[in-house]
C-alpha cells in the first residue's frame, strides 16, 4: 500500500504486501473448486466471478496508487499478454472444429495406440485443445463396440490433452506465454525433447499393454452386427481448415524471427508490429474458418462456443490479479513471496530443478498452468535470455512440470474437462475425480519420479 510507486507495470514488489495477491489467488482456487462444490452456479456465472475477483484487485490498486496507474497495469496485462494469448487459442480451437473425421476404424490395440500417438503428435503442432477435438470423438466411435473404454480416454488425457502439446509454444498454453515473454520458438523442442520421449514412449507402451490385456478378453467385444457403429472408410470435412492451420503455424513463427523495429507506445505498453499483425491475421483466419467450413462439419464435430468464451472469461481476470503477484516474486527473497522463492533455491544461492519441476507441476494439477508456469517463470528470473541460456535447465523443469502435470487431474488442463465431458455424451462412464487422481498417480507419478532422477538431478 505504497501510493507513491508510480507505474503499474514497474511495481517494486519488495514493497507490496502480500495481501495483494488474495484476488489472484481466489480467482484461482474459484475456478478448482467451483466446478465441484457448486457446478451448476458456476456454470452459469463463472464470468462475474472473475470479473469479481478482478474488481477486488483493481478498485483497491486504484485508490491506493491513482487510476492512471491502474489503468497502465490493465492495458499493460491485456496488450502484451492476454489479447495475443486468447487470440491463438480461439484460432485453434475454431479451426480445429471446422475439421470433422467421417468414417470409423476397428479399435484394435495396435491402431488405438497408433491414433494415441498421432494426437500427441498433433498436440505440439495444433495444440492439445485442437488435437483433443479433433480425435477423440473418432477415437471413441472407434472403440464403441468394446466393453472397457474408460482407459483408452484417461491415456488419450494423459497424452493428447497434456504432454503432447510439450513442444512448441503451439501445443500448450503455459508455453505460449513463455513465447510471448521472449522464448524462442524451437527452445522447447531442443531442451525438453528427452523428457518428451520418455514420457510420452512410456505411456503408449504402458497403454498398449493394458489395452491388449483388456482385448484379449473374449466377452470384450460386442458381434459385429451390434456394433453401434460399422468400420468405413475415414473421410475429412472441412479439410480447407488444414490450409488455415498452416497460416496459424506461419503467423507465430514470423512474429517470433521477424523483428521490424516499429513498435507503438500505449500508456507505456509497447505493442510491436509484427505482433500486432500477428494478431490482426489470427482474427481474420478465425472469420474465414467460420465462414469457409461446411455447418455439417461443426455440427458433426458438435462446436459450440462454451469451451473458449470460459477460457477467455476467466483468462481476463487470472491476467489482471496476476499482476502485483509477478511483482513480488521478482522482488525474489525480499518480496512477500520470499518463502517461495527459498523452497525452489539451494544454499548456493542458485535455483532447485527439482523442486520447480515438481512444485510447478504440483500447482498445475490443481490450478491452471498457464498461470502456474507464469509465477515460476517470473521466480526463476522473468528474463527470457537468462532462462533460454545459463538457467536453460530450470526453464526445462519448469516447463515440463506444467504441460506433463496438468495431466494430474481433470482441472489440470482445459482440455481434460472438455474430453471427459465428450467422453460422457457418448455413454462412457467416466471416473469421478478421485478416480482420476488414482489413475494419475498409479501410473504418471512414478513415472515423474523416475524423470526427475533421470533429467532434474
Amino acid at each position: 500500500m505504497l501510493p507513491q510507486l508510480a507505474h503499474a507495470a514497474d511495481l517494486d514488489g519488495g514493497a507490496l504486501s502480500a495481501l495483494w495477491g488474495i484476488p489472484f489467488i481466489g480467482l484461482l482456487l474459484s475456478i478448482a473448486l467451483g466446478p465441484l462444490l457448486f457446478e451448476h452456479f458456476w456454470h452459469h456465472h463463472f464470468g462475474k466471478i472473475a470479473l469479481a475477483w478482478g474488481a477486488a484487485f483493481l478498485l483497491p490498486f486504484a485508490a491506493a496508487f491513482g487510476i492512471h496507474t491502474a489503468a497502465a497495469g490493465t492495458v499493460h496485462a491485456l496488450l502484451a499478454e492476454y489479447i495475443p494469448f486468447i487470440a491463438l487459442l480461439t484460432a485453434l480451437f475454431v479451426v480445429a472444429g471446422g475439421i470433422c473425421v467421417r468414417g470409423n476404424l476397428h479399435g484394435t490395440p495396435a491402431l488405438n495406440t497408433g491414433l494415441l500417438a498421432l494426437g500427441t503428435v498433433l498436440a505440439s503442432i495444433m495444440g492439445t485443445t485442437g488435437a483433443s477435438m479433433l480425435l477423440i470423438r473418432p477415437l471413441i466411435r472407434a472403440n464403441d463396440n468394446r466393453k472397457h473404454a474408460v482407459h483408452i480416454v484417461v491415456f488419450f488425457i494423459f497424452l493428447v490433452a497434456n504432454a503432447g502439446g510439450s513442444l512448441t509454444p503451439l501445443g500448450d498454453p503455459p508455453l505460449f506465454l513463455g513465447f510471448l515473454k521472449g522464448v524462442d520458438f524451437f527452445w522447447t523442442m531442443k531442451n525438453i525433447f528427452p523428457e518428451t520421449l520418455f514420457v510420452c514412449v512410456s505411456l503408449l507402451a504402458i497403454f498398449y499393454l493394458l489395452d491388449r490385456h483388456y482385448y484379449k478378453n473374449k466377452e470384450e467385444a460386442l458381434p459385429p452386427e451390434r456394433d453401434p457403429t460399422p468400420d468405413s472408410g475415414i473421410s475429412f470435412e472441412g479439410k480447407f481448415n488444414f490450409v488455415l492451420l498452416l497460416a496459424v503455424i506461419a503467423l507465430v513463427l514470423m512474429s517470433g524471427f521477424w523483428k521490424s523495429g516499429v513498435a507503438f507506445d500505449v500508456m507505456g505498453t509497447p505493442v510491436e508490429l509484427q505482433n500486432l499483425l500477428r494478431d490482426l491475421a489470427l482474427v481474420a483466419i478465425i472469420v474465414i474458418s467460420l465462414w469457409s467450413t461446411p455447418k455439417s462439419a461443426r455440427a458433426g464435430n458438435d462446436f459450440s462456443w462454451g469451451p473458449i468464451v470460459e477460457v477467455a472469461k476467466l483468462f481476463a481476470g487470472i491476467f489482471i490479479t496476476i499482476i502485483p503477484v509477478i511483482a513480488m516474486l521478482r522482488a525474489g527473497e525480499a518480496g512477500a513471496f520470499g518463502a517461495v522463492v527459498r523452497a525452489v533455491t539451494g544454499p548456493d544461492g542458485q535455483p532447485v530443478d527439482a523442486m520447480y519441476f515438481w512444485i510447478t507441476g504440483l500447482l498445475s494439477s490443481f490450478l491452471d498452468n498457464a498461470p502456474t508456469y507464469l509465477v515460476f517463470f517470473n521466480t526463476a528470473s522473468g528474463d527470457a535470455h537468462t532462462l533460454m541460456t545459463t538457467l536453460s535447465s530450470t526453464l526445462a523443469a519448469i516447463s515440463a512440470g506444467a504441460v506433463f502435470m496438468g495431466a494430474n487431474s481433470y482441472i489440470g488442463n482445459a482440455p481434460n474437462m472438455m474430453v471427459k465431458a465428450i467422453a460422457e455424451e457418448r455413454g462412457i462412464r467416466m471416473p469421478s475425480f478421485f478416480g482420476y487422481m488414482a489413475w494419475s498417480l498409479a501410473i504418471l507419478v512414478p513415472l515423474f519420479i523416475i524423470m526427475t532422477f533421470l533429467f532434474f538431478v
